[in-house]
């Protein structure tokens, strides 16, 4: 089935102020710039019995997440700021649009929602037309925002003086993997909770992991990112070294790609780079969110983040040279 999935609008997250970010939402009511049409793929599912679900949040993420759980033989109702988008989505797969996520929530089994940042996920939980007006007690909240692991631990609170399970439960794998239905999941919460929502978050995972307590999900998220970052940063010095010097980079990747250098970001951006190609996903204002995170996440626990804070703000430069919205291989750019 195709469906369009598009880049979210702005929103702006309390500590990215200072470093100038303007944050976009994965649930946008302004109109978002065109994106390529892209199809969910295929996949088998594990035989789980249908349940009753919600999913707040259809953006460039939970628009695919959703329509995985449909396909798998779930009932879902979905909410999102831009009406428009989630009639869109019902009238692919077949669910129901809610007019206020408290309204997707009431009769839930397990509510999933994916927002863009601190602010959004507390506008959609809580409040008289919030996720968790319309739970009933015993219900489960997965969230898959990147959020802070602080607003984690208190929407956890929350729902225990309410009754409810939370789970904080970040993901990886990008647009693509949304698309495939091959996220990586990393999990804070309760063992009990995480036992009732892992089946059917399958359904659009390749791994779903208890990382440990909440807040848990949302550490693991950064500790990814700064990996991510400081490789990218790597990637991109050698490869512009390696164009200095008049390589062959093609052939050079291929032949690096065997040995020590080797990596996910090498198999996948090293060819792009070259080619100077940056459309592929994961976006440098939501990196820069993300790093913000981690780096306000380091000031509290005192972690030291050289690199993970220089690599920000070579992120910074690509912004401010119109590069918001490319991916975040695109710290090349900034050596050219």
């Amino acid at each position: 089935m195709a469906i369009k999935l598009s880049a979210p609008a702005a929103g702006v997250l309390p500590a990215a102020f200072a470093r100038g970010i303007s944050m976009p939402s994965n649930t946008a009511s302004a109109a978002p710039a065109a994106a390529a049409p892209t199809t969910i793929g295929q996949r088998d599912y594990a035989a789980t019995p249908s349940q009753t679900v919600a999913f707040v949040g259809l953006g460039v993420m939970g628009i695919a997440m959703a329509g995985h759980l449909a396909r798998a033989g779930h009932t879902v109702r979905v909410y999102n700021r831009t009406r428009a988008k989630a009639e869109a989505w019902a009238a692919e797969f077949g669910g129901r649009v809610a007019a206020t996520p408290a309204e997707a929530a009431r009769g839930a089994a397990i509510v999933f929602s994916c927002v863009g940042n601190d602010q959004d996920l507390e506008s959609v939980v809580l409040g008289d037309s919030g996720i968790f007006a319309g739970m009933s007690p015993g219900a489960l909240l997965v969230d898959h925002t990147t959020a802070s692991a602080e607003i984690a631990r208190r929407l956890g609170e929350i729902a225990r003086q309410r009754g409810l399970d939370f789970l904080d439960a970040p993901v990886s794998g990008g647009q693509a993997g949304a698309v495939n239905g091959q996220l990586t999941v990393m999990v804070g919460g309760s063992a009990e909770a995480f036992a009732k929502a892992q089946p059917v978050a399958m359904a659009f995972s390749k791994a779903f992991t208890h990382i440990g307590a909440q807040g848990s999900g949302q550490l693991a998220k950064m500790v990814n990112q700064l990996c991510i970052a400081g490789l990218l940063q790597g990637l991109a010095e050698a490869l512009a070294f390696g164009e200095k010097a008049g390589l062959d980079l093609p052939l050079v990747l291929d032949v690096i790609g065997k040995g020590a250098a080797q990596s996910w970001q090498m198999d996948n951006r090293g060819k792009t780079m070259v080619a100077d190609q940056f459309n592929f996903g994961f976006a440098v204002d939501w990196m820069r969110k993300d790093l913000g995170l981690c780096l306000d996440e380091a000031r509290r626990n005192g972690a030291k983040l050289p690199v993970a804070a220089l690599v920000d703000q070579f992120y910074a430069d690509v912004q401010a040279m119109g590069g918001g919205r490319w991916d975040t291989s695109s710290l090349i750019r900034r050596l050219k």
